[in-house]
């Protein structure tokens, strides 16, 4: 071989295994650099999922020691995962169980962090009005009782809309959600007879339908197939252009599903809410009231690995002052200041 010929190749092969090692390098840096910020994880409800995303995000550029992660997997799954001691903290629409509580042995608190609605959603072919339902078509839709979107009970409430012969399919939560607690505490409270043979739960044994996994499923399954029907949150409905409901409610007027009317579901509340904040929204009074409403909490444990406690603690501060004016665009609704400043003092008790 030429010696020209052997210096190259020798260079060439240098300059690979320099721009390795530098590679190298750079990564262990980064590696070192991750290392040291501290990571906390949580998980549970994808109702406010979309909110803790931009939470998280944001809250992390001005702690850029910290990482926040958070795991969209129902309600039902942060809870176990909290009571498994596997995230640092849980997440829920519903508030956990007395029995759930005493399983943890250690005190967990629940913190409200914002407010939601649970909207019926549907997929009717050549329909794109907002209809009207009252508790007892609901109750019907989700019995199985009601098998095309023409039937007379629906047709009779929306005279100005030409509904198809289509039959209705049901679309319910698979997994363990708080959603579905939400959704059929609703549904317990306004039928005597749901409440009866189905009740209330974050799963419970649907009379018809399929299920589809998450907010995120259902949304799916009903917009790819005409006369499903579901309950998902509003974000949900609304970002994939689908219409929802306007709910009879207590007072008898027809709400759609927005910021304002869950505010005026929890201010009709306000003074029923207890100290531990474990409470229903669900057919509030008040005219303006949507009827399918809903806190979405972070479940914490009081006592926590001192860099853990201290971090959840400013994370909480930040989203009880920065946080709450970033609900709203995302469809989800503030905390009234009554209760913000209830809350608010609870931080101070983790430990």
């Amino acid at each position: 071989m030429p010696l020209m010929t052997a210096r190259s190749n020798l260079w060439a092969f240098g300059l690979r295994v320099g721009l390795v090692l530098g590679s190298l390098a750079g990564f262990g840096g980064s590696a070192a650099q991750a290392a040291s910020r501290l990571s906390i994880t949580g998980a549970g409800a994808t109702f406010p999922y979309p909110l803790y995303l931009k939470w998280m995000s944001e809250f992390q550029k001005k702690n850029t020691a910290v990482e926040l992660n958070y795991q969209s997997i129902g309600s039902g799954g942060g809870i176990r995962q909290l009571l498994k001691k596997t995230v640092d903290y849980g997440a829920s629409d519903a508030p956990m169980k007395d029995d759930q509580l005493k399983e943890a042995k250690l005190q967990i608190f629940h913190f409200p962090t914002v407010m939601g609605a649970v909207a019926l959603t549907y997929n009717i072919p050549g329909v794109t009005q907002s209809l009207k339902i009252t508790p007892e078509i609901v109750a019907d839709l989700f019995f199985g009782k009601i098998y095309y979107w023409d039937d007379a009970k629906i047709q009779t409430l929306n005279p100005e809309v030409k509904l198809p012969h289509v039959p209705t399919l049901v679309v319910y939560r698979a997994d363990g959600s708080g959603t579905t607690a939400v959704f059929t505490e609703y549904l317990s409270r306004v039928s005597p007879t749901w409440k009866e043979k189905i009740g209330a739960g974050t799963s419970v044994k649907w009379p018809v339908g399929i299920g589809g996994k998450g907010n995120e499923g259902v949304t799916g399954f009903i917009k790819n197939f005409p006369g499903a029907l579901g309950y998902v949150e509003l974000l949900y409905a609304e970002k994939n252009h689908l219409p929802v409901a306007q709910m009879k409610n207590r007072e008898g007027n027809f709400i759609k599903p927005s910021s304002d009317s869950v505010t005026a579901a929890a201010a009709a509340y306000l003074k029923d809410i207890p100290a531990d904040f474990r409470f229903s929204l669900t057919n509030a009074p008040g005219k303006e009231s949507y009827p399918i409403a809903s806190f979405t909490y972070l479940l914490i444990y009081k006592k926590n690995p001192a860099a853990i406690s201290t971090t959840l603690k400013e994370y909480l501060n930040w989203i009880y002052l920065d946080g709450q004016k970033l609900a709203a665009e995302l469809y989800y609704a503030p905390l009234p200041k009554d209760l913000l400043d209830r809350v608010r003092t609870q931080i101070s008790q983790v430990e």
